[in-house]
């Protein structure tokens, strides 16, 4: 099979699927947007982080990453 039958037979099964998503969305009457279509991201659950440094007292009881903990040798 040639590259280009391989490519022609992804593209038919892409549409079959968008087809088969498309009737799937009309039976549950529920939507889903399309990639021409976006919707603004819903912004209210995120965090800001301050650029203050953290307070070293939060460290006083971890390993340093990769090198294994404070008071013994790495292996």
């Amino acid at each position: 099979m040639s590259l280009q039958d391989e490519l022609n037979a992804v593209r038919r099964s892409l549409d079959e699927l968008n087809r088969k998503v498309e009737e799937l969305e009309k039976r549950s009457g529920t939507t889903v947007p399309t990639r021409g279509s976006r919707t603004p991201a819903d912004t209210s659950g995120l965090v800001t982080i301050p650029d203050t440094p953290y307070d070293d007292k939060l460290w006083t009881d971890s390993d340093d990453e990769g090198l294994g903990a404070r008071d013994r040798r790495a292996p």
